[in-house]
């Protein structure tokens, strides 16, 4: 097939005043874009760089391909990683991956825990607080009171990927610093803080392929500072940046533990609607309890990642599991074709 890719390079962001440094935290390097592109041409397939949005705009009418593979991020605001398939889907194009509804609902951590709680599946309790409320100590206690959240808790960007807003301030331990980094978030990312109860203990991420049928992969855990009991220690923008994280695949737990998680991995990749391939992230406490933190339908393709680390582990590689993220896409449009008894598609 002819597979065009879309995606956002991180060379391409022009940071403006104002911006925070990690701004274009989520946005891919050019090696990046450059291995998945080797993937599908050591799959036999031709492969058409088409860019951003921006540039899918200019090309949309003559695109000629077959299928596109999404990865990009999008530009501004909550609703950015719904742009390129919002596109696609206008022009009956086919696309690898999640579809707009969900890559919008999943960005907004606040929106995807709603959808947790409401099936009943494990995560931290939270509230948000919007940049229109005026919140003293007072006000803040009472709205802490009514979710039932005690101390410590983790103070988040609502809807940004890639750890962007996350510092070792991020984790408070009473009202002032709790108020501060509200603040903190509001002037600096403009948007809703999510504030969550913290979570001690460690922290594992697992891929989760397929549809009808979809399965989660090997468990992958993370390690700071050599050590695998996080305690405290929280998953950075700055520790992403430095590289001082270290991937553990397959994780050091039980397979009892690890099958748990994979369980909840698909149930909760199923709730959002993921399709093809995606990623769900955790933290589990001390007693062994996990919880959700969030769902990521567009997961981190580097090197040394989860999905390049988990594909060894089964016999696999990359490449062929990239290939075959792409075959699912391709059932999936077929079945849709055969169903509706679709015509004038390339599939």
């Amino acid at each position: 097939m002819k597979i065009g890719i879309t995606y956002d390079l991180k060379e391409d962001w022009g940071h403006k005043q104002g911006d925070p440094f990690d701004a274009n935290a989520e946005f891919d390097k050019p090696e990046t874009v450059d291995r998945v592109i080797k993937a599908f041409e050591d799959g036999g397939h031709r492969v058409k760089r088409i860019g951003n949005v921006y540039q899918l705009l200019k090309k949309i009418d003559q695109l000629d391909v077959d299928i596109v593979f999404n990865m990009c991020e999008g530009r501004v605001g909550r609703n950015r990683e719904m742009q390129v398939p919002v596109l696609l889907e206008m022009f009956d194009i086919p696309f690898v991956g999640a579809d707009a509804l969900t890559l919008g609902l999943t960005l907004d951590k606040v929106v995807t825990k709603k959808i947790f709680v409401s099936e009943n599946m494990p995560t931290a309790r939270c509230c948000a607080v919007t940049e229109n409320q005026d919140l003293d100590e007072a006000s803040l206690n009472k709205l802490l009171q009514k979710h039932q959240l005690n101390f410590p808790l983790m103070v988040k960007t609502s809807y940004e990927g890639s750890s962007k807003g996350i510092t070792q301030d991020s984790r408070v331990e009473d009202g002032i610093s709790l108020l501060r980094q509200i603040k903190w978030v509001h002037d600096n990312y403009h948007q809703t803080a999510l504030v969550e109860e913290f979570i001690r203990g460690t922290e594992f991420t697992v891929a989760v392929l397929g549809n009808e049928g979809a399965q989660g992969m090997p468990v992958l855990q993370y390690a700071m500072d050599g050590k695998l009991d996080l305690g405290d220690e929280i998953y950075t923008a700055q520790r992403l940046a430095d590289l001082s994280v270290e991937y553990i695949c397959p994780a050091k737990i039980s397979n009892e533990q690890a099958q748990q998680l994979k369980d909840l991995a698909v149930e909760a990749y199923r709730a959002v609607g993921c399709r093809d391939f995606g990623r769900v992230d955790f933290r589990v406490d001390e007693k062994g309890t996990p919880f959700i933190l969030e769902v990521n339908p567009l997961p981190s393709l580097e090197v040394n990642d989860c999905i390049d680390l988990f594909p060894p582990v089964i016999g696999s590689t990359f490449e062929k599991t990239m290939n075959d993220i792409v075959s699912f896409a391709v059932k999936r449009y077929q079945q849709k074709r055969e169903m509706f008894s679709l015509t004038g598609t390339k599939l």
